[in-house]
């Protein structure tokens, strides 16, 4: 049901754990599925340095957070805008169709992180320009 690479990242999430001042703050999810995600930006000259998160959900969510994170370290901040669920779930070798959702959680997360950077920096990030966080709604399965 579940890949080695999907169990191993929920067995061994990677950055998990929140950054103290961090430049970019997201939290997505829905209290009613119980899947929720908060991803920690840390952005230095456009450039995403580290990245952490906090995941209240499955198994799935939290592989999908943890993999999430490792995929956008390193990557500028209009690479990451352009990060999709769609690269999660490849990397994590896939996941069963009723929790795609997770890596749709991610996916949001992070925009959202990089929506606030934007905000508290008065950057226009390339991507983001008619973005609101309340355009996020997750529907649960």
């Amino acid at each position: 049901m579940y890949t080695e690479i999907v169990m191993d990242h929920f067995k061994n999430p990677r950055n998990v754990g929140s950054i103290e001042n961090a430049d970019g703050v997201g939290q997505v999810g829905n209290a009613k599925c119980g899947d929720i995600m908060k991803i920690y930006l840390k952005i230095n000259d456009d450039i995403i340095e580290d990245a952490k998160f906090e995941t209240f959900g499955c198994g799935s969510a939290i592989a999908s957070s943890s993999m999430a994170t490792e995929l956008i370290i390193g990557k500028s901040i209009n690479e990451a805008v352009e990060f999709s669920n769609k690269a999660v779930v490849e990397a994590l070798g896939g996941l069963p169709p009723v929790k795609v959702h997770c890596s749709v959680l991610a996916e949001q997360a992070i925009k959202s992180a990089l929506y606030d950077y934007a905000q508290k920096t008065n950057k226009v990030i390339k991507g983001l320009e008619n973005y609101t966080p309340e355009d996020e709604e997750v529907h649960c399965h």
